[in-house]
């Protein structure tokens, strides 16, 4: 009986010493459960920038690629769901090299990141040429997304493009 009541209270004395430890873990992600968050907040900044970087270049293959196989654009110029579809949809209103030498600036990224799903909200410039060749924003707006991980990477699985300036009107990306 005395080994009992000894081993009790030896079981009692690490549970009083490990009880922080275990609370806190309930309370604060793991390292491991941190370190996935901000590499998935990371790639997903990837797709964002990728996203104006293919776009810019008219690299409509890979541009395509950074949605989900139902995945789904829509802006200006309509809507438009599944890789195959986007870039031939871009590749008909968009066509031929980028000979003006326009590009977006994106920024103000904000992810938020829940296991296989985050959303992300982004400002976009539309920069083309001024009169004296200098760089002019033409237009500006935002990014509504739902993303997903798909086959282990980031994906859009609907991107919204809006116009703030000027109000109202069309994407143009030409």
């Amino acid at each position: 009986m005395f080994r009992s009541r000894s081993s009790s209270r030896c079981i009692a004395a690490a549970l009083l010493t490990l009880a922080p430890a275990l609370a806190a873990q309930t309370r604060h992600p793991s390292i491991d459960a941190r370190v996935q968050r901000l590499e998935d907040i990371e790639e997903i900044r990837r797709v964002l920038t990728d996203y104006g970087r293919f776009l810019d270049a008219r690299d409509f293959a890979a541009y395509s690629h950074l949605f989900a196989k139902d995945g789904e654009w829509v802006g200006g110029m309509g809507t438009v769901k599944g890789p195959t579809a986007i870039q031939a949809f871009m590749e008909k209103n968009i066509p031929g090299p980028n000979t003006t030498h326009n590009y977006h600036l994106l920024s103000n990224f904000e992810i938020d990141v829940h296991g296989d799903t985050a959303t992300a909200w982004s400002r976009w410039a539309f920069i083309v040429p001024g009169p004296d060749q200098k760089p002019a924003m033409a237009q500006g707006g935002r990014y509504d997304d739902v993303l997903v991980r798909e086959d282990g990477h980031w994906r859009f699985k609907r991107r919204t493009a809006s116009n703030d300036l000027p109000a109202a009107g069309p994407v143009q990306t030409k």
